[in-house]
């Protein structure tokens, strides 16, 4: 189950992310989203776990949880849908 997590601290990088959900069961990937120009954090990311159960625990005590001073988002990250491509002139 793969889930969206907003909100993040700046400060937040993958690797907090993997051990913020870890205690839930095993995840096989933390990723915090950066912008591409700055590569600093957009204060979201996603995270994968091995199973729905897991995900569904994580879902249920971290959404709206405090982490550093800002209410968390956690639900299931929706698929990513196709938009056009931008072209810089």
């Amino acid at each position: 189950m793969r889930l969206y997590v907003g909100n993040l601290p700046f400060s937040v990088n993958s690797d907090d992310l993997e051990q913020m959900f870890s205690g839930y069961g095993e995840v096989t990937s933390a990723q915090v989203i950066s912008d591409r120009e700055t590569g600093r954090s957009r204060g979201f990311g996603f995270v994968e776990f091995a199973s729905d159960d897991a995900g569904r625990k994580a879902i249920e005590e971290m959404d709206g949880a405090d982490n550093g001073g800002r209410r968390l988002t956690v639900n299931v990250a929706r698929e990513r849908e196709e938009r056009p491509r931008r072209y810089d002139r």
